[in-house]
């Protein structure tokens, strides 16, 4: 499947992202992860078929607008705005594809509207990420702290790629062909050279975050057929045993482990591409 850009305006601003496939069959969203953008999809893109296909870059990121000045980044912002994009497109059923924060997203969006959502592939997350009571107080500071500390901050100017096309390889253990994915995308060219199109405002911790019992709670009221994959080894923010028993949560659910790193959809796309098979397109 090849891309194509493709922008929904909405009334947060204009939604840009990357659109392919076949437009009589079944519909699926995808959803990057944090700081990523829809470009993340490309490598497992081409090797999906049978379905319509709609990677966007989600508010604040790549190509789509940033949210008013005094309005603040959280999950179910990006939640509306993908049911938004879901009704411009006319599509009043769909899947979701999401990866890391973005699998995250489409996990709150299939309990918070099951009967829009006809299935679900989550890779490397499954929910919201936790915060224990004892940490509520000590995150809420860092929040607050980082906020304040953005007012007036300049963005960096590269010179060229090189230099982001490392830092995210580095970050990210990426290798260079999918940083400069990623890169490409997530840059706009300015006077000197390049700075990040991502809103500065996105690396501000969230100031607030469910308990486990809470997201366990929104896992377990997925009722769509739901396919997890996951890498080998975990993250450290989202370790075993936990990241297996979210996903035995699930009435519908099945997991799938595969050995690779965090961003395996771009690394290795036709391992995910086969683990994924038919789930889109036979539903």
């Amino acid at each position: 499947m090849k891309l194509r850009e493709s922008t929904v305006d909405l009334p947060l601003g204009r939604i840009a992202g990357l659109r392919g496939g076949d437009p009589s069959a079944p519909k699926v969203i995808a959803l990057h992860g944090w700081l990523d953008n829809a470009a993340s999809f490309v490598p497992l893109a081409e090797r999906l078929g049978g379905i319509e296909l709609f990677a966007m870059d989600l508010p604040g990121h790549g190509h789509s607008a940033h949210l008013s000045p005094g309005a603040e980044y959280t999950s179910f912002v990006a939640i509306n705005a993908v049911l938004d994009v879901a009704d411009a497109l006319g599509w009043s059923r769909f899947a979701l594809l999401g990866h890391s924060m973005g699998a995250g997203i489409a996990s709150l969006i299939a309990a918070a509207v099951p009967q829009r959502v006809g299935g679900l592939v989550a890779i490397e997350a499954l929910g919201a990420l936790a915060e224990t009571p004892e940490h509520a107080a000590a995150r809420l500071r860092q929040s607050v702290a980082a906020a304040r500390a953005l007012r007036g901050k300049n963005l960096r100017v590269f010179a060229d790629l090189d230099a982001p096309v490392r830092a995210r390889m580095q970050v990210n253990g990426l290798g260079e062909a999918a940083a400069r994915l990623l890169v490409e995308r997530g840059v706009r060219e300015v006077d000197g050279g390049y700075v990040w199109r991502t809103d500065q405002r996105l690396t501000v911790p969230g100031a607030v975050r469910m308990g486990e019992a809470q997201i366990a709670g929104i896992v377990a009221a997925i009722e769509c057929p739901a396919r997890v994959l996951y890498a080998d080894p975990p993250q450290s923010y989202f370790p075993e045993p936990l990241r297996s028993a979210r996903a035995r949560l699930l009435p519908r659910g099945e997991l799938r482990v595969l050995p690779g790193g965090h961003h395996l959809h771009m690394e290795d796309p036709a391992a995910v591409a086969a683990a994924i098979g038919d789930f889109f397109s036979s539903r």
